[in-house]
């Protein structure tokens, strides 16, 4: 059965917005190898065949593996650090505070433990009154699995519906595989404030990425396609 798990917008978990994962979803299966001529080497190559390790700039794991909170963007020109989310400690958030969001919670967080969560950094930032912005770094063991990727793609699943998602399929994140980003439509109630939101998922290696924007005022896509690529770069 596929549930969805309604949650506020981000980390600060202040902003009335839904968005859903498939809860209780059987794990993605990972393709078989089944392709013919797979092979490997009888005998363990000598040393002085092995090829040169990857330098630090363009392997991944050597950046995941230090501290993750180095690899959260720069806050931009014009925010500030929001204090009123008191979740985000020293720049990380306890996988309990980030299932918290959810509103099925405890399924998220048993979800998050079943795949291996190691730990997650957050920023969460404020401009003007109402202007909010968040970023997760949710970083997953490595393995033989993909539990970043299946991550990810379960909160993209339900961004297309406009009760729990944006209402649109998005548009892709340049440099990444399947990394998208949302512009929803305008929350407009009588005698409320609008509520504008954007939304950028996508997952790199052992980390998935999740970053949300909101105001009172129109957000672009430029604005929340712009940090999706520049927090892309860092990883």
């Amino acid at each position: 059965m596929i549930v969805a798990i309604a949650a506020v917008l981000g980390i600060a978990g202040g902003t009335a917005v839904g968005y859903g994962v498939q809860a209780e979803r059987a794990p993605t299966p990972l393709s078989a190898l089944s392709q013919p001529g797979l092979a490997y080497p009888a005998k363990a190559l000598k040393a002085d065949r092995l090829p040169d390790p990857l330098p630090a700039a363009q392997d991944s794991r050597v950046r995941t593996d230090g501290d993750l909170r180095k690899l959260l963007i720069p806050r931009p020109a014009g925010w500030s650090e929001d204090k009123d989310v008191t979740s985000v400690q020293d720049g990380w958030v306890e996988v309990e505070d980030y299932a918290l969001g959810f509103e099925r919670e405890d399924v998220m967080f048993g979800r998050l433990l079943e795949s291996g969560v190691r730990r997650i950094a957050a920023a969460a930032w404020k401009k003007g009154e109402y202007g909010r912005a968040d970023i997760a770094l949710v970083q997953f063991a490595s393995g033989t699995e993909t539990p970043a990727a299946d991550h990810a793609e379960d909160q993209r699943l339900y961004m297309p519906d406009k009760d729990h998602g944006a209402g649109n399929n998005g548009d892709a994140i340049k440099g990444s595989l399947n990394g998208r980003y949302y512009v929803y439509k305008a929350d407009l109630k009588p005698g409320y404030l609008p509520i504008y939101q954007a939304r950028a998922i996508f997952d790199r290696g052992e980390v998935m990425v999740d970053i949300h924007l909101s105001d009172t005022r129109p957000i672009s896509k430029k604005d929340i396609r712009t940090l999706a690529e520049r927090q892309l770069e860092r990883l």
